[in-house]
């Protein structure tokens, strides 16, 4: 913030004429005045004690009467113990508001075509099944982690790896070919990802009455599923399919575009995409020639069953299966075969994994084996690691169909939200298909903010009803205040007023419209928090406490009943911006706001 610069130079420039002594920016801790003490902003006086050798009390009394003589951006001051609590001058808040307005960017750093490239992995689907709840998550995480880093001036490649081969590919296609009868999304009426989730549970289930079976005659779980004919045949349909056997290879491609299809249309609705899409039947073979390379020249080693391993006790790690005995890969090589065609395809300078906190080590370990193998953003790997979101009754299971598809989620979202619009009133006098579209906006951005607004790294439940609330924390709330916003902006613009793009500085404010400029002013800070933490969290919470800020000065003061003339633009170009700001900080979100509710 300017002003704060503006005082930290006054502040050093005071500490040289009192005290004849050099500090460095950094040395003076400048924070926001806490809420039950008069003041915009607080200086900690302790590190200048053995400077001043004097109190903490007269130290900060000598600077607080030295910024007041000699910095025309300070009104007063008052001091608590060590603490010196600074009171902003009125001009100076009018004086920001004005650039803030001016920058139509603000808070926002445009990349340029030397900004540092960073590649964000999420999304990160299997074709046997439909996106779910836990999807929605990380795909909201990646792709407002996307926007965050792009708002900080990095040029962002959104990017996907679908999880396309493997034995769970084979029990879905297997299920569809012995009791499927021909069916085609297109007959079934259904979503292709859909039907083949069907087709994956049908699997399990058939597989679990063979097992039961076999357990009845004393096999154990483990002896049972080897033996149990079903998966026998899943497993000869992955060996068809590793050998290229056509017709295996024409089912997998053909079903693979029903799942395809419908996660297309998933990712348009949940308002996510990507700009590359690796798919891992055609990385896990790059991925055995960079292990054998690595075997080659010493990096990893051979057993005597021939099966390859990378040795990571010196790191303080174990030993790492790279390739089975019978040459086969595991999820390891597959990631390192996608990491060296993507550093073929882009000159990566940071690579994010956005994946869930239950594969800290594997991450760890790729760190390590990209770094041996000599890919530069090896070591600076970051595993965007994310904690798992349940529903209220409990955890989520594929197998055994009680996962909440992302498709039946937004629905839901999305019926709630016409309910509770239509009880409340907020639809009246709108047309059909704009009252359906603000349903849509709401219902969905509730989605977005009930679980942008918790710590990535913390576990979360996921309440569909709690998330739309036109009063509490909620993405409906800000929506809600937004429209407001707008609609007072709509009146002001019918009765003529037509807002200045400076305002006069003399204008006397009130402490909580100063607050509001303070707030709207910490939004560059923020975007850069967020995306030093990777967090989507500190934009989510800082828009609602804006929000909830701007309501209380709603609530408080009047706007288009003001009389004062000069003091209603101010209120409107306040209002103007705070709007302005809400919008810019719900799309690092990925969240829409509607014109009118």
């Amino acid at each position: 913030m300017i002003i704060e610069q503006q005082i930290t130079t006054a502040i050093i420039n005071g500490i040289k004429c009192l005290y004849d002594a050099d500090v460095t920016a950094a040395q003076v801790q400048l924070q926001k005045t806490k809420k039950e003490f008069k003041g915009h902003l607080t200086l900690v006086v302790f590190p200048f004690l053995r400077i001043s050798k004097k109190s903490p009390e007269l130290t900060a009394q000598e600077i607080g009467d030295y910024l007041v003589k000699n910095e025309p951006s300070v009104a007063s001051f008052n001091v608590i113990k060590g603490f010196l609590n600074i009171t902003v001058a009125c001009q100076c808040w009018i004086e920001l508001l004005n650039g803030i307005n001016a920058d139509s960017h603000y808070g926002i750093v445009e990349p340029t075509d030397d900004s540092p490239l960073v590649m964000v992995e999420y999304s990160s689907p299997n074709t046997n099944k439909p996106l779910h709840l836990g999807h929605v998550r990380n795909n909201l995480l990646g792709y407002s982690l996307s926007e965050i880093l792009k708002a900080n001036g990095y040029r962002v490649v959104k990017t996907n790896i679908v999880n396309d081969r493997g034995i769970h590919i084979c029990k879905s296609m297997l299920a569809w070919q012995k009791w499927g009868n021909g069916i085609t999304p297109e007959t079934a009426g259904k979503k292709g990802d859909h039907l083949i989730g069907d087709f994956y549970v049908l699997f399990s289930n058939k597989l679990k009455e063979e097992t039961t079976a076999l357990e009845a005659k004393g096999l154990s779980k483990e002896e049972a599923e080897a033996q149990s004919p079903l998966m026998q045949e899943a497993r000869e349909m992955l060996r068809k399919w590793e050998a290229g056997d056509k017709d295996v290879r024409a089912l997998w491609e053909r079903m693979n575009n029903w799942v395809y299809a419908g996660f297309d249309e998933t990712y348009k609705r949940l308002g996510v995409n990507f700009d590359k899409i690796y798919y891992e039947s055609e990385t896990y073979l790059e991925g055995k020639k960079k292990v054998l390379e690595g075997l080659k020249s010493g990096i990893f080693y051979q057993r005597e069953d021939g099966s390859v391993w990378a040795d990571l006790r010196k790191e303080g790690l174990d030993e790492k299966l790279l390739l089975r005995s019978d040459g086969t890969s595991v999820y390891m090589t597959q990631d390192i075969g996608t990491a060296k065609l993507r550093f073929d395809d882009y000159p990566i300078n940071k690579m994010i994994y956005v994946v869930g906190n239950e594969q800290n080590y594997h991450f760890q370990v790729l760190s390590i084996l990209l770094d041996k193998l000599g890919f530069e953003f090896g070591k600076g790997l970051v595993h965007f690691s994310y904690g798992m979101v349940e529903l209220p009754e409990g955890k989520m299971k594929s197998r055994e169909g009680t996962v909440v598809d992302a498709d039946d989620l937004m629905d839901e979202m999305i019926n709630t939200a016409r309910e509770i619009s239509k009880e409340l009133g907020k639809l009246d006098g709108l047309s059909a298909g704009e009252a359906e579209n603000i349903v849509r906006m709401v219902g969905l951005g509730s989605l977005k903010y009930f679980i942008l607004k918790v710590d990535p790294r913390k576990n979360m439940t996921f309440n569909p009803k709690e998330s739309i609330d036109f009063n509490g924390n909620t993405g409906s709330f800000i929506q809600y205040t937004y429209a407001r916003i707008q609609s007072v902006l709509r009146k002001a613009a019918e009765l003529g007023i037509v807002l200045p793009e400076v305002l006069p500085t003399g204008i006397t404010i009130s402490e909580k419209e100063e607050n509001l400029i303070q707030m709207l002013a910490d939004y560059s800070a923020i975007v850069k928090e967020a995306g030093d933490s990777y967090s989507p969290a500190c934009i989510a919470n800082y828009v609602y406490d804006l929000v909830k800020e701007y309501n209380q000065f709603y609530h408080d003061y009047s706007i288009l009943h003001e009389q004062n003339e000069e003091l209603k633009q101010f209120r409107l170009l306040l209002s103007a911006n705070v709007g302005r700001i809400i919008k810019s900080g719900m799309s690092l979100l990925g969240i829409e706001v509607p014109e009118r509710m």
